[in-house]
């Protein structure tokens, strides 16, 4: 540790300004000292002999004078085996283990390592003495979950090492010295299970970044057809109080064809905090068919705690994604809500006394929110192997303004906006995501010509729609009431979807591009309808048959006969020759 002392000048809410007269450095760690209590803070600024510093606990009862005690080393996390299944705040000490210790009220300036120190892992080395290694190398692996966790060569060592001796496979812990290897100079290195990186530095130990291509497969029919995501892309999700931003994460982190999910709480309402925490424990995964949470990790910062831990949580949870990532494993990292982290860099930059942009927001919002999500990426390792880390975060502009600074910075930014509707949220139209507003810039499982052909419907029936609200029902042309009741069932049917149904909730994609093929093939055809009446009795009929149609799982014989119904009820009223198939 570094014996570099200062002295706290001034403190204003979790900000205080320390006399320095060793050398520190920009986002070093330090301690400030209160009686037997040690708090754990970070320099933001240095101008002179003087650290501006944000602490990431309470600050009653420091002050003027206290001491300061500086580390040398920058905000870091642990990474090795044990971190799946784990609640950790923004500086990743283990929220469970702080309870059981501490009991529910935590004792501020606690600190527990993220790592259990006594659990044993059965390592398999995959190096022999004489070979030559590099940072990011995979020196062995233990068993972690569904997963083989590879034990690396630390990312932050340089140089090529030549392994000197190698323990035999075991059972070991993660101080345990696995590894001994010596670099160009002669000078003896010990790799362990676990190694510390620097959150707010990006994991870059690998061959190439790619351009994301492969849908990453959400289940969810709105998202996949009409607004896909890429693996390895980004995408937002901004809405209105009340609109479904948080369970549309929670469904999307349950189904979601990913590998390891990382759920990122930095500022919510701690009751959806608690929410979280209560479920996931109890939600079978379907890959697995064991509790979802053995393959999640959740970094839990609710709005009541300081605004200084919102920021480290968003940055520990990006960087234990890219540490996943370098596994060749596919990653989701769900950040909730980034408009909370963004008020805490207001309220830092004000008590930095910083210049305010729009909205008094820093006039670095946009980087730093840029930062955040370039770190996403579908990579090619040095192995060969390919991993992904794709980033989702939510954003609650206030009364759902899309123009606030927080939602249009990050707009340019992702690659995917899943903008939520409150006209939509309160019509219980879910999931909410406005089917005309939304984008996305990737690929759709489905043909894009018959994606572009149902948006197309959509638009106009919107248009007749807004048409009716003036001139009424009677003031419409017959054909533009057809396109409006065409629209209003693909709505119903395939835009909506029932997310607590086993089957309804989780749409294959096999299932999408049948069902849509059919329901594409309805939007096209020339129907014969005497009067709206009779147009609108059909289609609530036709709408009634395809939502019971998507309770029925595929396999079953049920699906093929609800699929006939359907046929023959359209044969009676359409034009076309052809049947649906």
């Amino acid at each position: 540790m570094s014996k570099n002392i200062g002295k706290i000048t001034g403190i204003a809410g979790n900000m205080m300004t320390v006399a320095v007269e060793g050398n520190i450095i920009q986002n070093e760690i330090g301690y400030a000292v209160t009686g037997d209590e040690k708090l754990k803070a970070e320099v933001v600024k240095i101008q002179g002999d003087t650290a501006f510093m944000q602490v990431f606990e309470s600050t009653k009862g420091l002050k003027i004078g206290d001491t300061v005690e500086f580390t040398g080393e920058m905000l870091s996390v642990e990474l090795g085996p044990g971190i799946l299944g784990m609640v950790y705040d923004g500086l990743q000490n283990p929220l469970n283990e702080l309870a059981e210790e501490h009991g529910f009220f935590l004792k501020r300036g606690a600190i527990i390592p993220a790592l259990n120190r006594e659990t044993k892992w059965e390592f398999t080395p995959s190096v022999k003495p004489g070979e030559t290694v590099k940072a990011g190398d995979k020196i062995g692996s233990v068993k972690e979950g569904i997963f083989d966790h590879k034990i690396f060569v630390p990312l932050h060592l340089l140089e090529e090492y030549t392994v000197k001796s190698v323990v035999e496979k075991n059972e070991y812990t993660v101080d345990t010295v696995l590894v001994k290897a010596e670099d160009a100079q002669k000078t003896e290195h010990e790799f362990k299970m676990y190694f510390n990186w620097p959150v707010k530095l990006p994991i870059i130990q690998y061959r190439d970044k790619k351009v994301p291509e492969e849908p990453m497969i959400t289940q969810t029919r709105i998202i996949d057809t009409f607004f896909p995501v890429s693996k390895g892309g980004t995408y937002c999700i901004p809405g209105p109080f009340g609109a479904g931003k948080t369970v549309l994460q929670q469904v999307t982190s349950r189904f979601a064809r990913v590998d390891i999910v990382i759920i990122a709480a930095c500022g919510e309402r701690a009751g959806e905090v608690v929410e979280t925490l209560r479920e996931f424990p109890e939600i079978t995964d379907p890959r697995t068919g064991r509790s979802l949470m053995e393959r999640t990790i959740i970094i839990c910062n609710t709005s009541s705690m300081p605004v200084a831990a919102r920021e480290s949580s968003v940055y520990t949870a990006v960087t234990l994604g890219e540490y996943y990532r370098q596994m060749g494993l596919d990653v989701l990292l769900l950040a909730d809500s980034t408009s909370r982290w963004a008020q805490a860099m207001r309220e830092l930059s004000g008590r930095l006394e910083e210049i305010p942009g729009e909205e008094a927001f820093p006039a670095y919002l946009e980087s730093r929110i840029a930062q955040f999500y370039e770190r996403s990426g579908l990579v090619e390792l040095n192995s060969g192997e390919m991993g992904s880390l794709t980033i989702g975060g939510t954003v609650s502009p206030a009364g759902g303004n899309f123009e606030e600074p927080v939602t249009q910075s990050t707009l340019k930014v992702v690659g995917a906006f899943h903008g939520l509707s409150r006209d939509r949220s309160n019509a219980r139209r879910y999931p909410a995501i406005h089917p005309l507003e939304s984008w996305s810039k990737y690929v759709s499982v489905l043909d894009d010509e018959m994606v572009q052909n149902a948006r197309k419907i959509l638009s106009r029936g919107s248009e007749v729609h807004q048409m009716m609200l003036v001139v009424g029902e009677d003031g419409t042309s017959q054909n533009d009431f057809i396109t409006y009741l065409k629209s209003e069932f693909l709505d119903n049917v395939y835009l909506q979807q029932n997310s607590f149904d086993e089957i309804d909730g989780a749409t294959s994609p096999e299932r999408q591009k049948y069902i849509f093929k059919i329901i594409t093939s309805i939007l096209n055809m020339d129907f014969n309808f005497g009067n709206k009446q009779e147009a609108r009795s059909f289609f609530n009929t036709l709408r009634s048959k395809f939502i019971d149609w998507n309770y029925i799982e595929m396999s079953d014989d049920k699906f093929k006969q609800q699929e006939n119904d359907i046929n023959n009820l359209i044969k009676e009223k359409s034009n076309d020759a052809e049947s649906i198939q």
